[in-house]
């Protein structure tokens, strides 16, 4: 029931976005405006959701930074396969599996960050 609820609500915010002028930009793939609508679906966070573009490991990966406490950031790629996650969660170190994200990322891109209050 909850998913069916959930997925209601995602169809919802995509519509209400497809209708109003957006500052996703254009070439972005149709997973990440999904995601992006996933978080725009949830309460706020804090801190504010935000998703950001790099180019690691020579393929272009999407990075949303943890929402708060011991949950971990995700890094996609873009087509929203989960690669890892590079840190937060309960010791802050992510889970291992690209410890040397930060230091190999390259080409910083913000492609969304959540205005609400």
């Amino acid at each position: 029931m909850m998913y069916k609820l959930k997925f209601l609500l995602i169809i919802t915010v995509l519509q209400a976005n497809i209708c109003k002028k957006t500052d996703i930009p254009k070439d972005i793939s149709k997973c990440i405006v999904e995601k992006i609508a996933e978080i725009k679906a949830d309460k706020v966070w804090n801190p504010p959701g935000s998703i950001w573009q790099y180019e690691y490991n020579e393929q272009t990966v999407y990075y949303i930074p943890s929402r708060c406490c011991d949950i971990p950031s995700i890094l996609i790629d873009g087509n929203c396969n989960t690669i890892c996650s590079p840190n937060g969660g309960f010791i802050g170190n992510g889970d291992g599996k690209c410890k040397d994200f930060f230091e190999k990322r390259r080409n910083e891109k913000l492609i969304w960050k959540d205005n609400r209050k």
